[in-house]
């Protein structure tokens, strides 16, 4: 039955005042996410020697259930409870984040995960980024209202990035950090901070970013051989651009696709290649156009929106979002150095989209159409 414009239940409150074009959107990239696990994963399970050849793909079909309930139920959040619920989950993401330098499983020098029984691996570090963008958001716009009497605030939003950058360089995960880095220094541009200090934090980002080549190995092969093709190139790169070149256009089909049988990760951070091979040039281009228009959308609405901790937390969850995407496909196609991040929704991983999900639900909620500032603090009212 349809909801009419009337209804003052909590759904239909909610209906009528959430971004329905963004949510069919990310839907649509959830369904994406269905076909293409589907696709790649079987051959992904049985290259690996998996005690099922659809073992990734059921675990999938749970992951992307619970995100889409996940990024549901966090929508209805008023903006006072998004960031309650923002500020528990970054101080329960960091201190399990830290729990990995300790008692975390090592993978390839990194220690990302934990091994939780009943429920496999978890990457707490994930959960940072939503929590993160939200929580630095509200305390900079606190701190902007303060005036002069706000360096309280503003020193207590630096010593918060700076014990998560810290973490993340100790795992060491500098991909994660450089999209943290990314969000803080997008809210603080926004904010209106004063140039110099803006310049100053840019500067100090693209120091870090050197510094990261000459400290982490694995951080200088992977440009080396992006800038100067040292050490040969890249095997997975190699075998990604090959399929989207088998792709063409259209594709070779649903399920024909040959290079997801020899692509390491075709389920997870190369699922891109996987798309142009099996659906072509031109679903691709509708992948990006759906992140695109999600990011775009996001930011229109915001135009109109007057309460900064909105703006501020609403522009971190976007610039995640779309950073990520971009690191994804451009990866893929040889445009930047490899780096293993999930394309949001699309790729296999539990940990990855929830978190996207647990995102997605915050912008969903702080972008609701609200009454009155008055009715904002209301968790189940003030929506029409």
């Amino acid at each position: 039955m349809a909801l009419s414009r009337a209804d003052t239940s909590t759904l239909g409150r909610w209906w009528w005042s959430v971004d329905r074009w963004t949510l069919a959107a990310l839907l649509t990239l959830v369904c994406f996410g269905y076909v293409m696990v589907l696709a790649a994963a079987p051959a992904v399970a049985e290259r690996i020697g998996a005690s099922s050849r659809n073992m990734f793909f059921i675990k999938q079909v749970l992951f992307l259930a619970g995100a889409a309930a996940v990024m549901a139920g966090v929508s209805l959040l008023s903006p006072k409870n998004v960031r309650r619920l923002a500020l528990l989950g970054l101080l329960g993401a960091l201190v399990l984040t830290f729990a990995t330098l300790v008692i975390g499983a090592e993978v390839k020098g990194a220690r990302r995960w934990l091994n939780i029984p009943l429920l496999g691996s978890l990457q707490p570090s994930e959960f940072l980024k939503p929590c993160f963008a939200v929580v630095a958001a509200w305390i900079i716009a606190e701190a902007k209202a303060a005036g002069r009497k706000g360096w309280m605030a503003w020193a207590a939003v630096l010593g918060l990035y700076a014990a998560v950058a810290v973490v993340l360089q100790r795992q060491p995960d500098i991909g994660m950090l450089l999209v943290v880095s990314s969000v803080f220094f997008a809210q603080v541009f926004v904010a209106g901070i004063n140039m110099a200090v803006v310049l100053a934090l840019g500067g100090l980002g693209a120091s870090g970013l050197v510094g990261a080549y000459f400290v982490f190995h694995h951080v200088q092969r992977r440009v080396d051989q992006f800038l100067f093709g040292e050490g040969g190139a890249s095997y997975q790169v190699d075998v990604a651009l090959e399929a989207f070149g088998a792709g063409g256009l259209m594709g070779v089909g649903p399920g024909e696709g040959r290079m997801k049988n020899v692509l390491p990760d075709a389920h997870a951070d190369f699922v891109y290649a996987v798309v142009g091979e099996e659906f072509g040039l031109v679903v691709c281009l509708f992948i990006l156009a759906l992140f695109a228009f999600v990011v775009v959308r996001g930011l229109m609405r915001l135009l109109a929106e007057t309460d900064l901790y909105v703006i501020l937390a609403a522009t971190g969850l976007l610039t995640q979002f779309g950073l990520q995407a971009f690191v994804n496909m451009a990866s893929s196609l040889h445009l930047i150095p490899t780096k293993g991040m999930t394309l949001p929704f699309v790729s296999y991983g539990g940990s990855s989209v929830i978190a996207i999900a647990l995102g997605m639900g915050f912008l969903l909620a702080l972008t609701r159409r609200r009454l009155s500032r008055a009715e904002e603090g209301s968790a189940e009212a003030g929506f029409r």
